[in-house]
């Protein structure tokens, strides 16, 4: 699909990985849909990319919050082709403690921002790209959800958000396979260590460490790398039902 006759959905999309994505969009001359939280924040993006840009904001967990995003975003743009899902949170949390046991709510809150998050916009905006006229491909829509590296070599206190990654991962394949048969395509970026605001808030010698962990190239990964992932997989046909590692190599220690 070209960039820069798509209109896109991202999740999360006011900071971090979702704000570039959504940068990228528009600077290859795309219009995108920015589902967030935070007010305060899309509005600023709002004001400072233009007509291009909207802001809406969604629950990702609740039907209703998305589904009126999905609508307001047809209504002001006409149409989805794209959804890039970067909402989520990383709360770390050991099943057994010295405070005694996970409580179930906090692995319960992880799973379904998440994963049921994810499935959410998967389920909705594909309902929408299947209006979409065909290219010349038989192509409707692309869809582009975010695990972690943490899906296969998670850490101590990542139960929860590994268990929501690697489910992220696992169902990447079957809806490929479901999808193919309205034109649309979705593939999963496993993101290592990058510079997103679930990172940058650490101290510094808890990040100084987490670089020294990385093999080349040693610094954390760009949000702008993400994105010009998320632009290859949009023009690139033939990726299809993969998770694709986007972590310079690193393997996660145990802890």
């Amino acid at each position: 699909m070209k960039v820069n006759e798509c209109v896109a959905v991202v999740t999360g999309g006011a900071s971090g990985l979702g704000e570039a994505s959504v940068r990228k969009m528009v600077a290859l001359g795309g219009k995108a849909a920015i589902l967030d939280l935070d007010e305060t924040r899309g509005a600023s993006l709002v004001e400072e990319l233009g007509e291009q840009v909207m802001f809406i904001k969604t629950d990702v967990t609740s039907e209703a919050s998305v589904k009126e995003a999905m609508d307001l975003t047809v209504e002001r743009f006409k149409g989805i082709h794209v959804a890039v899902n970067c909402a989520g949170v990383g709360t770390p949390m050991k099943v057994l403690s010295k405070k005694g046991t996970m409580p179930i709510e906090k692995f319960n809150q992880v799973i379904q921002i998440n994963l049921i998050g994810t499935m959410n916009v998967v389920r909705l905006a594909a309902e929408r790209m299947v209006e979409n006229q065909a290219n010349e491909d038989d192509e409707k829509g692309v869809i582009i959800n975010t695990a972690s590296v943490a899906a296969f070599d998670g850490q101590i206190g990542q139960a929860a958000y590994s268990a929501s990654k690697a489910a992220v991962s696992g169902m990447t394949l079957p809806i490929a396979r479901e999808f193919a048969d309205y034109g649309i395509r979705i593939m999963t970026v496993a993101p290592g260590l990058f510079e997103t605001p679930m990172l940058m808030g650490l101290p510094e010698k808890a990040k100084a460490s987490l670089i020294h962990m990385m093999p080349f190239p040693k610094r954390l990964g760009y949000p702008e790398e993400f994105a010009h992932l998320a632009q290859h997989i949009i023009e690139n046909s033939m990726l299809n039902g993969e998770t694709i590692r986007l972590d310079a190599s690193v393997r996660l220690s145990f802890r």
